[in-house]
């Protein structure tokens, strides 16, 4: 039986933040290997973030991921969330090098190192493992981060977060089962033997997915473009057919060997309880009230 994984993002209210928990609660259910929380552009949701993992701490048993990004701060404020982290309980973390808040026009804004920061995501990772033991998660794209020049310098990016102490990396969401795994043999082929996890996301609203797909690179084929469209507001049956697109991704990845699958849950547990549900996870515990 395949090992499963879970993301949330931190909620801006209390009210938001009280029904992220009742989720990821039902979630748990499922037994993860873990469940992590994000943190927003520049560091935005810091303190969100870890009073997020402190809650679920309280409340549940399940191994918590914090992530952790390098834009926007010196390397003394990374290295005090990381000790806030390991302060509370969470040893391991999300180590990206994360993404620069949008210019006011909206317009995506360059990346530019901090002048007293960590340059990039392998530079965080050495660091990270100074200040503790902890486990690290990476990001891995394959369909290649927006930015990278080119594929080969964008898995030389990946190697050196291994090479620099990361466990396993996981990847952008994408579509396509054939586009991770011509990913992964090139990763084999360039000398990668760390787990690399795919990141799975269940198709809501389309327009939503299609819409992060540009944001992050990932492709959308056409054939499930046309087999979504129109279907924003009949949520019955765009339901339905999400969970089949995205269960017969996931069996394609199964039968190629994938035994880990990491869900980003948009703090909604339904879509990702019927999906492990056809992987063939079982709740540990009788839960009530799961249509959130």
């Amino acid at each position: 039986m395949p090992e499963v994984s879970f993301e949330f993002f931190p909620a801006k209210t209390e009210e938001k933040s009280a029904s992220v928990l009742r989720v990821a609660r039902r979630l748990s259910g499922f037994d993860p290997r873990f469940m992590s929380v994000t943190y927003g552009a520049g560091g935005s949701s810091r303190e969100r973030t870890l009073q997020m993992l402190k809650e679920m701490s309280g409340q549940f048993h399940v191994p918590l991921a914090g992530h952790l990004t390098c834009v926007g701060a010196s390397r003394g404020e990374v290295d005090d969330v990381a000790r806030a982290y390991w302060d509370a309980g969470v040893r391991h973390i999300v180590a990206l090098r994360g993404d620069v808040k949008p210019l006011k026009s909206g317009a995506p804004a360059r990346y530019e190192p901090h002048p007293q920061g960590y340059r990039y995501a392998a530079d965080l990772v050495a660091g990270l493992k100074k200040i503790a033991p902890f486990e690290i998660s990476v990001a891995a794209y394959p369909e290649i981060h927006p930015e990278a020049a080119s594929a080969q310098l964008d898995l030389g990016h990946l190697k050196a977060k291994f090479d620099a102490g990361a466990d396993r990396a996981i990847t952008q969401f994408f579509f396509d089962a054939e586009a991770f795994l011509r990913f992964r043999d090139r990763a084999a082929a360039a000398g990668i033997n760390r787990p690399i996890v795919p990141g799975i996301l269940p198709i809501g609203r389309a327009t939503q997915a299609w819409r992060f797909a540009k944001m992050c690179g990932a492709a959308v084929p056409a054939e499930l473009r046309d087999l979504f469209d129109g279907l924003d507001d009949l949520a019955p049956i765009r339901t339905r057919l999400s969970a089949v697109v995205t269960d017969r991704l996931c069996q394609r990845l199964r039968e190629e060997g994938v035994n880990h699958f990491h869900f980003y849950t948009l703090n909604q547990s339904a879509p990702t309880s019927t999906l492990c549900t056809l992987l063939g996870r079982r709740l540990s515990h009788k839960l009530v009230d799961i249509a959130a």
